[in-house]
């Protein structure tokens, strides 16, 4: 074949990906050189990124140049193209995604560690995608968003000059150029958190259609099920007409055989967005799916039980309260300490101590343990990790999603070897312990107990949420569903006390506030 030509843009990241794309093409035998491209997005810097992104301005004249066969290859970010495809172009292959999860950079003298995403109050933070600006005033709605442009360095660069107090940019840009980070404390933002834009991390590879020799061999560069991923992605920006003015995200990945598809979208950066999760096994229909949950006609639950108080500006009652669905929050259970003192001997050899849930980190810190220097925390959820960062210490490990078997099991190659403390309820089911290796050693701590309330009131909500297995217990003591009432459980354990009673439920991806509303939104109310 002969010696190609790639179109980039002369950014930092751009020349990465385009030498990244070249070298690609030499480990199949294709010789390739590069051809620096300015395009308006590079030239218009007064205007936020948001109004640039996904419609062509960094893009255009890398097509144009590609249309006149002045160049063979134009490498582009995905996210950055458009849903729809100029006339007599292609994308013939796509790489390998890298991690498309968000980066919080935060001055170290503006971190508060016992907040959410580790911002001091007020903190101001700087991004021009409304998609990230809508998402974290959701989670945090003191902070104050500020526009912030240019490429990579620039951005990092104007951090560093404290024009703000943080700023968000994508993993895959900062892995890419490996950039020192260590002046910063660096928060790493999950994809099923703050959810990321379609074909966020992955390179898209356009070529002229009737190119057809080019395209065969670019399929041996082309990652089959990143293409397959974010096809779903970009077809859901499609059907919503959005490009990026939308607050949009849409995060497709293969786990186990599925897909799981989270969907954040609200109408402006100011709304509160909403988000629906979907696990399937095949992909056909999928994009239509997710957006027919957004449709304005959908009816929803018009109130909501949940067994456990919502607190006034919960991500949950906000997500709720938008949609002007009522919450009837009440817990069944209540809690007591059974230790009020604790042996110092528990403490002085353990490597990690490990909570299965909210209660057991706040009664084990209510008893001011004096912690090992380097002891390291494990968590069940982002609500127990929530709960830890109000004691005062970050999370080392956090079990994602509602399979506790999973969570067991990555924790247990974590822990191996090494001695563990488990603070809990004296009725938990002890999932986690029961997972670890022989040579992993186990400090079994009980500190508080569970107590059912007596004479539970039934509730007639449309939905009925339950946090705990001792939850089900005691309102099914005295009741009954009725008929269509939808159940959402908490947690595997939770879930398993249903599958006893042959009650159908739906199991939320995370046990915590975003999961809970994700959940909801996806029910289909009859």
């Amino acid at each position: 074949m002969k010696r190609l030509t790639i179109g980039t843009r002369g950014s930092d990241l751009a020349l990465w990906q385009a030498n990244f794309i070249k070298d690609k093409l030499a480990e199949i035998g294709v010789d390739a050189d590069l051809k620096i491209i300015k395009t308006q997005g590079d030239k218009i810097l007064n205007l936020r990124l948001d109004k640039l992104e996904g419609k062509g301005f960094f893009t255009k004249e890398l097509e144009e140049e590609l249309l006149g066969g002045t160049i063979d290859i134009a490498v582009h970010s995905h996210k950055d193209l458009p849903t729809v495809h100029p006339a007599g172009l292609t994308i013939a292959a796509v790489t390998e995604r890298e991690d498309p999860a968000e980066l919080l950079l935060i001055l170290k003298d503006c971190v508060d560690i016992s907040q959410k995403l580790s911002l001091k109050t007020g903190a101001m933070v700087g991004t021009s995608s409304n998609r990230r600006k809508a998402q974290l005033l959701a989670l945090r709605t003191d902070l104050n968003i500020e526009d912030l442009r240019g490429n990579v360095p620039t951005r990092i660069g104007k951090l560093r000059d404290e024009d703000y107090d943080a700023i968000m940019i994508a993993k895959a840009g900062v892995n890419r150029l490996n950039i020192d980070l260590s002046e910063f404390h660096v928060e790493v933002v999950d994809p099923v958190e703050i959810v990321p834009a379609p074909a966020q991390g992955a390179l898209a590879i356009q070529i002229r259609e009737n190119d057809t020799d080019l395209f065969e061999v670019l399929q041996k560069i082309n990652h089959p099920e990143t293409a397959e991923e974010i096809a779903v992605e970009r077809k859901v920006l499609n059907l919503f007409e959005g490009g990026c003015h939308m607050p949009l995200g849409c995060y497709c990945k293969k786990e186990d055989g599925q897909y799981e598809v989270w969907t954040s979208k609200a109408e402006t950066d100011e709304d509160f967005p909403d988000r629906v999760f979907f696990r399937v096994d095949s992909l056909e229909g999928l994009s239509e799916k997710i957006v027919a949950k957004f449709a304005a006609d959908k009816k929803k639950p018009a109130k909501v039980f949940i067994s456990r108080e919502v607190g006034e500006h919960n991500y949950f009652r906000k997500a709720l309260e938008k949609h002007n669905i009522e919450i009837e929050d009440r817990s069944l259970i209540r809690t007591f300490p059974i230790v009020n003192v604790l042996d110092p001997f528990y403490l002085k050899h353990i490597d990690w101590i490990f909570f299965s849930s909210r209660n057991a980190v706040d009664y084990f810190f209510k008893l001011k343990p004096v912690l090992p220097k380097h002891v390291k925390f494990g968590v069940a959820g982002r609500g127990s990790e929530d709960s830890l960062r109000r004691a005062g210490h970050l999370a080392d490990y956090v079990g994602e999603g509602g399979d506790i078997e999973e969570v067991a099991e990555l924790f247990a190659e974590e822990v191996a070897g090494k001695t563990v403390l488990f603070p809990r309820a004296q009725d938990s089911l002890q999932s986690i312990q029961k997972a670890l290796k022989p040579d992993t050693k186990v400090i079994d701590l009980p500190i508080y107990e569970t107590v059912v309330e007596d004479e539970i009131d039934q509730t007639h909500a449309d939905v009925l949420i339950f946090t705990s297995p001792s939850n089900v217990d005691a309102y099914f003591a005295d009741n009954l569903l009725d008929p269509g009432q939808q159940v959402i459980a908490i947690g595997n354990s939770t879930g398993k006390k249903f599958d006893e009673m042959g009650v159908k439920y739906i199991l939320p991806y995370s046990p915590d506030e975003i999961g809970l509303a994700e959940a909801v939104f996806g029910i289909d109310m009859k």
